[in-house]
């Protein structure tokens, strides 16, 4: 057998072994269910536990899924670039445990959920612009998000594993 007939076995070989593990690798980290619009797919990373629990039990969990406020809806283009944008991000901070139990919003994401929070709640919004001179006094807080006030609304009033006990064995499959 010559060199080049090996060489050629070697790389298809290799490209399928390389499909093979692709596959298996999209299977095992759930990729398709991010491409969903269901909350569970959130949970497929036991850090954010305590974050679907509490949405869970809030008051949006009736109306809103999590891609209705941590992702953009003006258009399908910016949802889905936002969707790769952030999870290269937490695969990368999970696959090399660069995350804290602690989550904390990305500016980018805070700016996204503050864009949704006015377009979902419109009228509440131009009541406060409207009052702003009485219910937001000086600079500092105008500049404030919706969130820094009504911080129980999406998430409970407290974010940890006391707001959520059970929180530990949440594990809900995608159907």
């Amino acid at each position: 057998m010559d060199l080049s007939k090996i060489i050629k076995i070697a790389t298809i070989c290799a490209l399928c072994i390389g499909f093979v593990l692709v596959i298996w690798l999209i299977h095992d980290a759930k990729a398709i269910s991010y491409l969903s619009h269901d909350s569970k797919a959130c949970i497929n990373c036991h850090v954010m536990n305590t974050q679907y629990a509490t949405w869970q039990h809030s008051s949006h969990a009736r109306d809103a899924q999590c891609v209705d406020c941590h992702l953009p809806s003006d258009n399908f283009i910016d949802k889905y670039i936002a969707k790769a944008k952030d999870g290269l991000h937490h695969s990368i901070a999970f696959t090399f445990h660069q995350y804290t139990d602690s989550i904390k919003i990305s500016e980018d994401g805070a700016r996204r959920v503050q864009q949704n929070c006015i377009s979902c709640h419109p009228r509440q919004s131009s009541t406060i612009v409207n009052n702003a001179d009485i219910n937001h006094s000086n600079e500092d807080t105008k500049k404030e998000y919706c969130w820094r006030c009504h911080r129980d609304v999406p998430h409970g009033r407290v974010r940890g594993l006391s707001s959520a006990p059970n929180n530990l064995g949440v594990k809900e499959i995608l159907k």
